[in-house]
């Protein structure tokens, strides 16, 4: 019987969607343990061989997990919400829902026909109103919560504004805005409630804020850090500039330190919590005034080194400081603007990474040094960002090489504030052997000593104090978009107002066009239903508004990462309506045990959703305050590229296209010889020039090309309209005409990607080779961690390897099934519990790779035992089923079982099977072995002697000499010296 894997394979996903086998129950006497993916945006282009990797990974786990007897939850879902969808509304016109369903249905019959065990039966979609209720909900909780410094946790906003009441603001000790005015509790109770909400506002840890924004004019959008790419959009390529809008945002600022404490309770890769730690930016140094001269303002800057305070000679100020426009003099005010218009048009990550342009431009206006009173010119300079501090530095160019850069730029003086250290080339960095000088009070001090001296004298004068920064800024939470979770906030008076939690989901309303409106509103602008009517409690027209009450909706919807904020604890009870979740699920699955997904999501959707697990901590709705205990970023599946090679610097012929070999050679005779072959050919009538020669290679579809990198020409010429007439030089240095050459491609490792033409598509690995088959080569490329190519070539050895191990099964006549119930042979036993060992060992250590080769070792061993032992093949079948869980499915059916082996006990590793009772010891004489004799372990030296003594083999050696000595080392050799 021949191992029919397409049969296989879709029976078996049948039986398991019909039985619900790996549906997880709430409540179970079995331990728990919680295998999560990062859930899959579900694009229109469906999965690549490469996407895989990860839920291979898991899903290894989590059927282990179930043989090991716990009660897995290995849940699945749609972030599906999204940019690329509403791009493609936009071009087309089709909502977005259409789009997302079709490419989720794509995704869905992907899955299972890789056979993953989750439980689609707490499947989530972002974009579901019934999911986003509780995105919205969680907004709501946001903005009724302040963080209370004391505590260290959220409370609530009521609690703050009894405090209020009572006692006024004096000792509120809370994370807020930075302009917070005293007020005692008569002031509070005389505001007026618009006044009273105002404040609020700046408590809130939702709150509205005019902020610096990527605004991406072509998208129509606010996008993140994350999501542009050397100045432009990561999606389109588009210019994005800088610009302030009145946007939500997240004040994730108030869990900095809990978010950098709490990376040493989880076991995360390191990189990625040193790109979290990077990324949060803690500082410790000094908050310091200057005062501008002739000006009530005065500039604040934070420093790492105020026992440098004597070596500022100038101060330099974000473009975008607010103070720019009001202290910038009328003669410097034209070159202020240019500058700062010009800044616009570079992204914050741009200015971070440019370290060679040095660039600024003088405000005319001048600070006052706190303790010498000498005037410091303020300048603005792009490398100072906005949200980095206060968005302005004390420049001290002896001691930091921007600074130092930009003063020798622009001729600004270098005072020398560093004993025995020239200067001259470079600024001086070294704390560690930093001693004072030129500096005052702070002469002869070394860096901590100074450091402390000078905080003390700035809170003396009352122009400074010590203080911890972060690089961490809050959180925008807009999106000019349409295709986002609505906010559930109307406005009266222009304040925001939460909708009551009962009355939500808000869904999306209907839009015409998905483009910001002709007066530059966000999509939802475009809905003529769109507006709160607080005696009703719904959406209606926007024409019934008249603000007393029907009120206008919000416009902007929540970011990407909203919904991916608390999916993991909803994926524990997602159908309940009435809660977030229940307080029974939330205490039985309490949190994530392993999580894998890819690095890249490290500062933010890791560090958002950590924030929103530590608030509904805070809030008591969660146990823990890490959501995931373990993290592993599985490594990328690269593609191998394939490229033509055309040849540049020809008229009058077709594209001419040369093989590798010639390619490489490059020889002018072999392409010349070639291109007088293709004139006489295709040119006849047309003036042939052979211009400078170049060579230009050209990705094509790696589908195009077989296992031996041999071009399919037709397939080729097919591909597109200016390819139609191509001219193939072959290997030979030939054109190639009919089946005389062959057209090699080149080849080159990247990422896997569609616009390279490398994608695989695992529709087409599953159709040939199967689905047990894909999960085997994907584990055997290599470390889960490490990138690794895909060739597919390769997937043939694991192929065959499933057919031998169906062999092993079927080894009857004509390949009918035969299980043998006799004892196993010692040998086969020992194959067996070494690879329960290994193969056990190697998944609790995420080593999935060499548990691949172990099964084929242990496969080839058994098929050269001839074992048919049901004694050794049943629990084979359970130690493969993890990997290829199709076959091992068929294998324990066929063994007599019925329902599925996803539970069935892990086979239990006996060391008695591998403790070996004899030795084969190789028989030397004069040093050269000559035989091997096979003696029990427990023999004493005198009867290992006397044995190899008696052996027929030792007297041919000897032809009855006597032997000088037998040496004996027992458990290794014998060599008789003679």
């Amino acid at each position: 019987m021949h191992y029919d894997f397409r049969k296989i394979e879709k029976d078996w996903q049948d039986f398991w969607a019909k039985n619900e086998t790996f549906k997880a129950e709430n409540n179970s006497d079995k331990p728990k343990y919680y295998v999560l993916d990062m859930f899959p945006y579900p694009s229109g282009a469906g999965l690549h061989v490469g996407h895989p990797l990860g839920y291979i990974a898991s899903d290894i786990y989590a059927r282990y997990k179930r043989h090991k007897g716990f009660n897995v939850l290995h849940p699945q879902g749609y972030d599906s919400f999204g940019l690329p969808a509403e791009q493609y509304a936009i071009q087309t016109g089709q909502h977005p829902a259409i789009t997302t369903e079709a490419n989720i249905k794509t995704y869905r019959r992907q899955l299972d026909q890789l056979g993953f065990s989750f439980d689609w039966s707490r499947e989530v979609r972002t974009s579901d109103p019934q999911y986003y209720k509780w995105t919205q909900w969680i907004f709501i909780q946001l903005f009724n919560s302040w963080y209370n410094k004391a505590s260290d946790k959220a409370e609530a906003i009521e609690d703050l504004i009894s405090i209020f009441e009572q006692e006024g603001n004096a000792n509120v000790q809370a994370v807020c805005d930075e302009d917070i005015t005293q007020f005692s509790a008569a002031d509070w109770k005389a505001f007026s409630a618009k006044e009273k909400q105002e404040i609020l506002l700046k408590y809130r840890l939702t709150y509205l804020a005019e902020s610096e924004v990527n605004w991406c004019p072509a998208l129509g959008t606010v996008l993140a850090n994350d999501e542009i790419v050397n100045g432009v959009s990561e999606r389109g390529g588009h210019p994005v500039v800088r610009k302030k809008m009145t946007q939500w945002s997240m004040r994730i600022t108030a869990y900095a330190q809990r978010l950098l404490d709490g990376l040493d309770t989880v076991d995360w890769p390191q990189p990625l919590k040193d790109s979290q730690i990077n990324w949060i930016g803690r500082s410790e140094g000094a908050e310091v005034e200057f005062a501008l001269k002739g000006s009530e303002h005065k500039i604040a800057v934070f420093t790492t080194r105020p026992d440098t305070i004597f070596g500022v000679s100038f101060m330099t100020l974000a473009p975008e400081h607010e103070l720019v426009t009001k202290i910038t003099t009328p003669e410097q005010k034209a070159e202020v603007e240019a500058y700062i218009e010009a800044t616009a048009k570079r992204s914050e990550r741009e200015r971070m990474a440019d370290v060679k342009t040095i660039s600024g431009a003088f405000t005319g206006a001048y600070a006052e040094h706190p303790f010498t009173k000498e005037p410091i010119p303020v300048w603005i300079g792009d490398y100072v960002l906005a949200g980095y501090g206060t968005g302005a530095v004390m420049s001290v160019p002896c001691g930091d090489q921007r600074d130092y850069d930009f003063a020798k730029h622009f001729n600004i003086p270098i005072p020398n504030i560093f004993e025995g250290v020239d200067i001259s080339e470079e600024a001086f960095a070294d704390k560690a052997t930093t001693v004072i000088a030129n500096s005052d009070f702070l002469n002869g001090l070394g860096y901590k000593e100074a450091t402390s001296k000078a905080i003390a004298e700035l809170e003396k004068l009352g122009v400074g104090k010590g203080k911890v920064n972060y690089r961490l800024r809050d959180a925008v939470f807009s999106r000019q978009r349409y295709w986002g979770e609505p906010f559930p906030v109307y406005y009266v008076d222009g304040m925001p107002q939460m909708i009551a939690p009962e009355h939500l989901p808000i869904k999306l309303p209907e839009v015409d066009k998905y483009l910001p409106t002709e007066t530059g509103e966000p999509p939802l602008g475009n809905a003529t239903v769109w507006a709160w009517d607080t005696g009703k409690n719904e959406v209606v027209a926007n024409d019934k508004i008249d603000n007393k009450t029907v009120f206008p909706l919000e416009l902007n919807t929540m970011p990407g990462w909203a919904g991916s904020s608390q999916y993991f604890n909803r994926y524990m009870d997602p159908h309940n309506e009435n809660e977030i979740f229940s307080k029974e699920a939330i205490e039985y699955w309490q949190d994530v045990d392993l999580y894998i997904g890819g690095s890249e999501h490290a500062t933010g959707h890791l560090l958002y959703s950590r924030f929103w697990q530590k608030f509904m901590f805070d809030l008591g709705l969660v146990p823990k305050d890490e959501f995931a205990k373990k993290l592993i970023n599985q490594g990328m599946i690269t593609g191998t590229s394939a490229f033509v090679y055309e040849l540049l610097g020809t008229l009058g012929l077709p594209k001419v296209y040369l093989s590798l070999k010639v390619k490489n050679d490059n020889k002018f005779e072999v392409i010349n010889k070639a291109l007088k072959v293709v004139h006489e050919k295709y040119g006849p009538n047309s003036e042939f020039k052979a211009l400078t020669l170049g060579i230009r290679p050209i990705r094509v579809d790696v589908s195009f090309v077989n296992a031996s990198d041999e071009l399919n020409l037709e397939l080729f010429r097919n591909w597109r309209e200016e390819y139609g007439e191509a001219v193939f030089i072959g290997e030979n240095g030939e054109v190639i005409d009919g089946d005389n050459d062959k057209y090699i491609v080149g080849r080159e490792v990247e990422k896997m990607s569609k616009s390279k033409y490398n994608v695989v598509n695992p529709d087409a690995i599953c159709e040939e080779y199967g689905a047990d088959s894909l999960r085997l080569y994907e584990m055997f490329l290599g470390p889960l961690e490490q990138s690794k190519p895909w060739n597919t070539a390769g997937i043939t050895g694991v192929h065959s390897f499933l057919k031998k191990l169906w062999r092993l099964y079927h080894s009857g006549p004509e390949g009918a099934f035969e299980v043998s119930e006799a004892e196993p042979s010692k040998d086969s036993y020992k194959t067996l519990h070494k690879t329960i060992k290994k193969v056990e060992g190697d998944i609790e250590n995420f080593s999935f790779n060499t548990s691949v080769s172990t099964f084929m070792i242990a496969v080839n061993e058994l098929s050269s035992q001839k074992c048919n032992s049901r004694a050794v093949l049943e629990p084979l079948a359970i130690l493969v089923s993890p990997y290829a869980p199709h076959i091992a499915e068929e294998l324990w059916s066929k063994l007599g079982h019925e329902g599925s082996i996803a539970t069935v006990p892990f086979p239990k590793f006996e060391e008695k099977y591998l403790v070996e009772s004899s030795k084969e010891y190789p028989v030397s004489f004069n040093g050269k072995m000559r035989f091997k004799l096979e003696l029990p372990l427990d023999l004493s030296k005198d009867e290992i002697e006397a044995a190899v003594m008696a052996h027929e083999k030792t007297q041919q050696q000897l032809q009855g000499r006597t032997p000088k000595k037998v040496i004996v080392v027992p458990g290794k050799i014998v060599n008789i010296v003679g």
